[in-house]
Order: C-alpha cells, then sequence, then structure tokens
C-alpha cells in the first residue's frame, strides 16, 4: 500500500490501495455490517483493537473456564419470519451455529417476594403473571397482546435500511398494513402504553424492570417498537445459547468474512479518522499505518467517533444535538465465578435478575442480573462446575482516581457486597467458590474500547420512542454509524438489525 506518513497530506486517489468499506470495531454490528457487505462483493477490511472478534460478544479463558464478556441472554436465533437476524447474518456467508434453547428467558427475584419466570411459552407466563396479580389479569394480557402487535408488523419485512427509499416504498407496497402499524407506534413508549391498561402500580414497577434489563431505563424512556421486539421474541424465536459460548458468533462471522474475500487486522486501534475536503476517506492506527476506503463504518460508541475518532472541536451540530437527547449509560461491575456445581439445586434457571428495593432499581449497584450459561453448555467449564457471571450497573465516576491498592480493595469489598446478596438466591455460594475474576467500568473501557466502559445511550429525558435515535449516516460523507448508538439501540439482535440497516444502505450507495 502506498501511503503518506502524514495521514492528512494530498496521496492522489490512484496511488491508493482503497477498500470498498472500512469497519472501526468487530463488534457484532460492525461484524453484521462487514459480512452482508462481503456477500454482496464488496471488499471488506474490519480492524480490530483487540486480539479476538466480538466485543462485548467476546469471551476470556481461565483456569478452564471459558467465561463470556457480557450476557448470555440471546435473541435473534430463530428458525422462522425475518427477525431471526443472527441465524440470517450467519447464513449470508454460508455459516450456522448448533444453539442450545432455553425454556425460560428469565427468573425474576423482586421486592415482596415476587418471583416471577419468563416461560418461553406465552400462556404459561401470562398465568404466572394472573396468579400473582388477578386484578389485572386482562390489563396484562392487552399489554403484552399490544407488544405482539409491534412484533408481527416487524417480523412481516426484512429489516434493512429505514434510510433507503427504494427499500421503503417496495417494503410499502408489499406489507402496507405492517407499515403503518410501525408507524403508529415509533413515537410511542412503553409506559405510554402499559398506563393504557394497568393501574396496578406493582403490575407497572414489575414493567418497568422487564424494560430495564436490556434499556437501562424504566417503561415510560423505553421505545415500544423495542420492547415489541424484546417482550415477544422471546416466546416467538426463544432464547438460544450457541454451544461453545456466545463468543462462536463473532467467530463463526469472522470466517465467512474470510470466506467472501473480506479480511480483519486484530491488533489495530483505530485513533484517527481521515477526513478530506471534509469526507471520510480512510483510518489512521496507533502505529501509524494508514487505509484507505470509500466508506468508513464506526462500531465504536458516537462518544468516541465524534471526540477522540474525530476532532471534538469540529463536532457536527446533529451530533451535538444528539448528545443533548442522549447521555451514556452506566457500565457494570461484573463477577465471573467458577462455583462447585453443588451450589446450583436441581432445576435453577439459567438467567436471573435480583432486587430487593423498588427505589434502587436504576441506582448504581441496584440490580444484580445473573446468567449461568454451563446450565445449557456444561463444556464451558471444568467437570463438576459451573459458571456464574454476576453484573450490575456502575459508573465509571466511582473508580477513577483510586491507586492501585485502593483500586483492588474497593473491588475486593464490592463483590464481597454482590456475593452475600447472591447467597439469598443461590445459598453457600460462598463457600462454593472455586475462580473469582472482578471486572469493573475501567475494565470495560479498557478492553472494550468504550466511551467510560458504558453499556450505551440512554435519554437525557423522556423521548418520543424511537424517532430521535439516528440512522446510520452520519452529518460526516462518507462516515456511517453501527451498533448500539444507532436505530435501534442496545441488545444483540438490535445491533445486528443495525448491521444489517448499515451494510443496505453502504451497498446502495456504492451501487453494488
Amino acid at each position: 500500500m502506498t501511503v503518506s506518513a502524514n495521514p492528512n497530506a494530498d496521496v492522489p486517489l490512484g496511488d491508493r490501495t482503497t477498500f470498498d468499506a472500512i469497519i472501526i470495531g468487530s463488534g457484532i454490528g460492525g461484524l453484521v455490517t462487514a459480512t452482508q457487505l462481503a456477500a454482496k462483493g464488496a471488499k471488506v477490511l474490519v480492524l480490530e483493537r483487540y486480539l479476538i472478534p466480538g466485543g462485548s460478544s467476546g469471551y476470556f479463558d481461565r483456569e478452564g473456564y471459558r467465561f463470556d464478556v457480557g450476557a448470555s441472554m440471546i435473541f435473534g436465533f430463530g428458525k422462522q419470519g425475518t427477525t431471526n437476524l443472527l441465524t440470517r447474518a450467519l447464513a449470508a456467508v454460508g455459516e450456522s451455529i448448533e444453539t442450545i434453547p432455553d425454556p425460560v428467558q428469565v427468573q425474576y427475584h423482586l421486592p415482596n417476594d415476587l418471583d416471577i419466570k419468563v416461560h418461553q411459552d406465552y400462556e404459561q407466563f401470562l398465568q404466572g403473571l394472573f396468579v400473582k396479580f388477578p386484578n389485572e389479569a386482562k390489563g396484562i394480557r392487552q399489554f403484552y397482546d399490544e407488544c405482539w402487535q409491534v412484533f408481527n408488523c416487524l417480523n412481516a419485512m426484512d429489516l434493512l435500511s429505514l434510510e433507503e427509499l427504494r427499500y421503503l416504498t417496495r417494503v410499502f407496497f408489499q406489507h402496507p398494513a405492517a407499515c403503518l402499524g410501525l408507524v403508529k407506534y415509533l413515537p410511542l413508549n412503553v409506559g405510554d402504553i402499559a398506563r393504557k391498561y394497568i393501574k396496578d402500580p406493582d403490575v407497572l414497577k414489575f414493567i418497568d424492570i422487564e424494560c430495564y434489563i436490556w434499556s437501562v431505563v424504566p417503561a415510560e424512556m423505553t421505545p415500544m417498537i423495542n420492547a415489541g421486539m424484546v417482550f415477544s421474541d422471546r416466546h416467538y424465536g426463544g432464547i438460544n445459547y450457541p454451544k461453545g459460548g456466545v463468543g462462536q458468533i463473532a467467530e463463526k462471522l469472522v470466517s465467512g468474512l474470510l470466506k467472501f474475500g473480506g479480511e480483519i487486522h486484530y491488533k489495530s486501534r483505530v485513533t484517527k479518522i481521515i477526513t478530506e475536503q471534509g469526507k471520510a476517506v480512510g483510518v489512521k492506527l496507533a502505529n501509524g499505518k494508514t487505509f484507505y476506503a470509500k466508506k468508513v463504518v464506526s462500531n465504536a460508541t458516537r462518544w468516541d467517533t465524534f471526540e477522540q475518532l474525530l476532532p471534538a472541536a469540529e463536532m457536527p451540530k446533529k451530533e451535538q444535538k444528539w448528545q443533548e437527547r442522549y447521555q451514556k449509560s452506566p457500565a457494570f461491575l461484573s463477577l465471573h465465578l467458577g462455583v462447585d456445581a453443588k451450589v446450583l439445586p436441581a432445576g435453577t434457571e439459567c438467567h436471573h435478575v435480583l432486587l430487593e428495593d423498588w427505589t434502587q432499581m436504576e441506582e448504581p449497584e441496584g440490580t444484580i442480573f445473573v446468567s449461568i450459561p454451563t446450565l445449557l453448555d456444561p463444556s464451558l467449564a471444568p467437570e463438576g462446575h459451573q459458571i456464574i457471571h454476576a453484573f450490575t450497573p456502575s459508573w465509571m465516576s466511582d473508580w477513577e482516581g483510586l491507586s492501585p491498592s485502593e483500586y483492588n480493595t474497593k473491588k475486593e469489598e464490592r463483590a464481597g457486597v454482590m456475593l452475600d446478596r447472591l447467597e439469598r438466591i443461590f445459598p453457600g455460594i460462598n463457600a462454593g467458590l472455586d475462580f473469582m475474576e472482578v471486572g469493573t467500568p475501567r475494565t470495560h473501557r479498557r478492553f472494550l474500547g468504550r466511551a467510560d466502559g458504558s453499556y450505551g445511550p440512554i435519554p437525557r429525558r423522556k423521548l418520543p420512542g424511537l424517532l430521535n435515535m439516528p440512522f446510520n449516516r452520519t452529518a460526516v460523507p462518507g462516515l456511517y454509524c453501527v451498533g448500539d448508538s444507532t436505530f435501534p439501540g442496545q441488545g444483540l439482535n438490535a445491533v445486528a438489525f443495525s448491521g444489517f440497516a448499515c451494510a443496505h444502505r453502504i451497498a446502495a450507495d456504492l451501487g453494488i
């Protein structure tokens, strides 16, 4: 490759080896973008700062345990419809993954001894709620049935770029009722719908935490489109765990990318997006190397993209406006645990949410999320042991300015508090501990390259549904964003949707 030592110097376009698209980061959104473009014949390069792909959907090995970096509650592996985006993304590049179905999405352990299991069987889930809240049975059914209306609209059409006029026109004429249905729900939040049917404050609190466990905000700030997908697909496509761990998703996507002629470079940290005459034309790495492309895609957060990779002083007004509406969510304090299998009694479910006080739901370390993937795939742990991954929201500001000894002491202290709380649902967890690794927001920032280790953007105030969520194109010509900072937001299936949309928009712009 012929490049200049100065990435902003004039290098004649004819002297450059130019990719059709460079993707910054190999999170699932970035990899779906890359594989979709490669499958269309585009020349694609993915640049990943770490040693393996996947980002927060990656993995790490310790003492015979294979830990998922993030949660193991995976949507998108259904076998029918159009919302099975992970299945479709893999199939596009000739790949597939064996998955293990989970009959219960999550078991809630909530204040006032409210214990609810979200069964894949829809009626079984509703009947469990009716037993707890008999006076609200009608309203509960009406609310969740309306979520199905949203899902059925989404599941009737290919989920591609809403920025592409020909696609929108084609889909509207093919599915006019579904399109009009989605338009109706775009400006609405879950709380708007729930309060139409439900009056009992305890039921409304339950719907709050139903939203919070994936949107990190309560129902009144969670878009109804997203809820329609999550609250219905868990019963339609179900929760399915990839055999071998969540990291298999990224590994298989990379395999497909390479099969179709794409490239991925590891230990390649992008430090700058190169612009010429206001247009994104390439990237510069920490080691000084430069790569050029017709299109540049950032799978970094929008804060990293527009404050670090581009000059913060030149942030487009559109991005400034977005930052006025959205803020970084907290990161997480994570415990990756190896425990004696005897700690978990027969019948233990894979996913749990623990909250003792409703007023603490949104507070740091208020809600604890738990994944036990070895209940589905025992091969991830040594024989006679289980993995428990427990994590809780935590802000970067609580972990900065500490000396190394203070940092380690605080990690041990906060881990101890979490373990004591987990004793409520897993008696004997402390005594059965075989291995523990503690991660903080600083860990997330270091290994995932995310601003403040954030899980993603959350609204600063109540916004009208998804109407303010940006699509993939940005105010900088030639630059696109993908992942949880774009429509439709957080979650593995959501960022896969973003990847499909981004690749579709770029392919249309490239004319391929």
